[in-house]
């Protein structure tokens, strides 16, 4: 700023010359006769003030090796000329004299070809300005500042909308990469820090600033899902030019986040691979920031599980888990402060004691904390600069199993001890988690008879805990039982080809022996003396091959003991937990209310044949993107979104209707007793009706309706009860 002041002083025609070479916003060419001058004005300087000359050289020196060769360069004044020949056209053609330009022009269809022709034929500099000053009005349309008068162009229709967006979109990426000399795709940060050294960086880092900055903006104006991905598809290309705008960069990611946990569809699985991408090619100027803003996000969208979203937590988890793969030092740094918050919230939870404090443990968000970071551990279990977060993570699970031991909270305990399985696995550690799964036998809500009745299939993956009532029911209790199996088994096998299986084995047969005698319950006996057959078995298997070993239990040949027979999972219980997985798999396919979703949205990916080369893919993506800008949507008009979210409430108003009259049906069924086919019918069908009784009394005209549904509720009772009969004939029969 001294240097600009004391340049005004000495000589006003400098310090202007000075100010239009030093913004990088204006383009750098100038005609020949400027530079000239410019390059005079610097000569007299130099007789005028020797010690301002002197301290020039020392501090701007780019500014007096001035070569007027190098601003008059042939393409860019081409280009320059170009620009004006089109900026003339565009403000008023063959404008007669004494007349004055419009200051603000509608542009039309032919004006975007002659631009994208322009840059398609001979690549004109002035040609991308004009169809980038396009690209930021169509971008901002709509907006307050819309209707500025310093705005060059307006847009009037969707169609020039469509094509400017759709040319920008796809081909900015590769005029911006010819003009700056890079390869065609790809590239590092360092790339772009070096270019932002050069000539041609300060010449055209407007154009890259402009291109991103737009994007950004009509990104959180766009609410089609398919608009959006196209859009973060195209500018994923691009994402390597982030590193020269820190700002951009940060306001990218928390778009990009936004996307993709709340987005529906293929949009969340774009808005990965863009957030992927950045944090490859940018490293650690965006890591943190992407580390924790995807935590946060996943944390923002697990707060409730159901059997519709199961599915869509588990995507956002395997994001985040893939995220994370890709710089292992820092992720663990975040990692380790992460699950050290889950341990102060259960430490609190064990000193406290209160029903807040267990509430802070038992609630979907924190579970769904510790089921990410197995994920974590599951997957980066074997490398050394992640495994040493198994261990407290495994202490915090073991925790949360044991805070509440009640039967309401079994599906809690069951995937907590799940978590442990999986870890174990991965990690090939031996965790004790038998001994949770066998004190759940030895309450007395699975060793009383059900007085709740048969009751409702409990699905155990989308509830933490279940009612005083459902805890009674034998559907609760088989549910219980049979997972409980399954996860024993589940451990048992992972170490049925360990030198030690029997004695690791030996105090759970013990116990799963006392359940068979304590409970009454002949379908728990039968599934209980199979599983104790099959240890008792995979015993015999071990003890064989123990016989002819010569090595100590702490050599370290005892790891390589059945090394081939684990290879082939040929142990009795490798084979017996191969087909209670399938038993689990029917089960939960049974209680599976939805298909495969990605988004909140179902999507189905596989639909289309995956295109054999990348430029089959461009092909691809340029035809969706041509499908996907066609629509009359604009930036900032809601006038055309009115009429349908009208007509979408009233139909939602009309679904909601009909299912609560739906439901409504279903209650009065269910709250009905049984009756017998000798019951009299409880409305009289004949009684008439006469048409004066319909006008003088409104209510009299709707009785027809209510008899009539009367009848139909009558006939689902009678259906209903004869089923329920029917069933328990044949229980009595099969039980005799």
């Amino acid at each position: 700023m001294g240097v600009k002041k004391k340049a005004r002083r000495l000589d006003p025609e400098l310090s202007d010359e000075m100010e239009e070479e030093d913004d990088t916003s204006r383009p750098a060419s100038k005609p020949r006769k400027v530079a000239k001058e410019h390059k005079d004005q610097l000569e007299r300087l130099q007789e005028k003030d020797p010690e301002f000359y002197k301290f020039l050289q020392e501090h701007d020196k780019e500014l007096l090796e001035f070569d007027a060769e190098d601003l008059d360069d042939d393409v860019d004044t081409d280009m320059e000329d170009a620009d004006m020949q089109l900026d003339d056209e565009i403000l008023g053609q063959d404008v007669e004299d004494g007349e004055e330009k419009p200051s603000n022009n509608v542009i039309t269809t032919a004006m975007v070809d002659s631009w994208c022709s322009s840059i398609r034929e001979n690549g004109q500099l002035g040609a991308v300005r004009s169809l980038m000053r396009a690209f930021r009005t169509a971008c901002h349309y709509g907006d307050d500042a819309g209707d500025d008068s310093s705005t060059k162009f307006s847009i009037m229709s969707s169609s020039v909308f469509n094509k400017i967006m759709l040319f920008v979109l796809s081909e900015m990426d590769g005029i911006l990469r010819k003009l700056f000399k890079l390869p065609s795709s790809g590239g590092k940060k360092e790339t772009i820090i070096d270019l932002m050294h050069t000539k041609q960086w300060k010449k055209y880092n407007h154009l890259v600033k402009s291109y991103l900055g737009n994007s950004l903006h009509v990104l959180n104006q766009m609410t089609d899902t398919e608009m959006v991905s196209f859009t973060l598809r195209r500018l994923k290309f691009s994402s390597v030019f982030l590193a020269a705008f820190p700002s951009l960069l940060r306001k990218y990611i928390k778009v990009i986040l936004h996307f993709w946990g709340t987005g529906g569809g293929a949009l969340p699985v774009v808005s990965f691979l863009f957030l992927r991408d950045l944090c490859i090619r940018l490293g650690s100027d965006c890591l943190d920031d992407c580390f924790k803003g995807i935590y946060k996000a996943y944390i923002l969208n697990c707060h409730f599980i159901n059997a519709v979203k199961l599915q869509h937590i588990q995507f956002l988890s395997n994001c985040v888990v893939e995220l994370l793969g890709v710089d292992l030092p820092t992720a663990y740094q975040h990692a380790f402060v992460f699950i050290r918050q889950l341990a102060m919230i259960l430490r609190d939870a064990f000193n406290v004691k209160t029903k807040e404090a267990f509430r802070k443990v038992y609630e979907w968000k924190f579970i769904n904390c510790l089921e990410l970071w197995t994920g974590a551990i599951c997957a980066y279990g074997s490398e050394p600069d992640f495994r040493p977060l198994a261990y407290p993570l495994t202490q915090i699970i073991s925790g949360v199993a044991r805070l509440v031991p009640t039967a309401r909270y079994f599906p809690l305990r069951l995937r907590c001890v799940r978590m442990l399985n999986r870890i174990a696995a991965s990690t090939k550690t031996f965790i004790p988690v038998s001994m949770l799964l066998l004190d759940m036998l030895e309450m007395k809500e699975l060793n009383r008879p059900p007085t709740g009745g048969v009751g409702k299939a409990v699905d155990l993956r989308t509830v933490l805990k279940v009612g005083k009532l459902t805890v009674k029911t034998r559907a609760f209790q088989e549910a219980c039982v049979y997972s409980v199996v399954e996860e024993l088994a589940e451990h048992l096998a992972q170490w049925s080809y360990s030198v030690a299986f029997f004695e690791l084995s030996f105090i759970p047969a013990v116990r799963l022996r006392s359940f068979c005698k304590s409970t009454k319950a002949e379908r728990f006996r039968k599934e209980m003396r199979h599983l104790v057959r099959q240890i008792e078995a995979n015993s015999e298997f071990t003890n064989e091959k123990r016989k002819s070993i010569t090595f100590q239990p702490n050599d370290p040949a005892a790891s390589l003991f059945l090394e081939d027979e684990k290879k082939s999972g040929a142990s009795p219980l490798s084979l017996y937990v191969s087909s209670l997985r399938q038993r689990a798999q029917q089960r939960n396919d049974s209680l599976k209310e939805s298909s495969v979703l990605v988004g909140e949205n179902s999507s189905i990916f596989g639909a289309k044949p995956l295109p054999a080369s990348d430029d089959e893919e461009d092909d691809m993506m340029d035809e969706r993107g041509a499908t996907v800008f066609s629509s009359s949507w604009l930036p900032g008009s809601d006038s055309n979104a009115k009429a349908p979210k009208e007509e979408k409430n009233k139909m939602k108003k009309k679904t909601r209707q009909q299912m609560r009259k739906v439901a409504l049906e279903e209650d009065v069924v269910e709250d009905l007793v049984l009756s017998s086919d000798e019951d009299e019918p409880i409305v009289d069908s004949d009684t008439p009706s006469s048409d004066e009784d319909e006008n003088a009394n409104p209510v009299a005209s709707q009785e027809p309706h209510k008899k009539q549904k009367m009848k139909t509720l009558q006939r689902k009772m009678y259906d209903k009860n004869l089923q329920i009969c029917r069933r328990k004939m044949q229980n009595r029969m099969q039980r005799s």
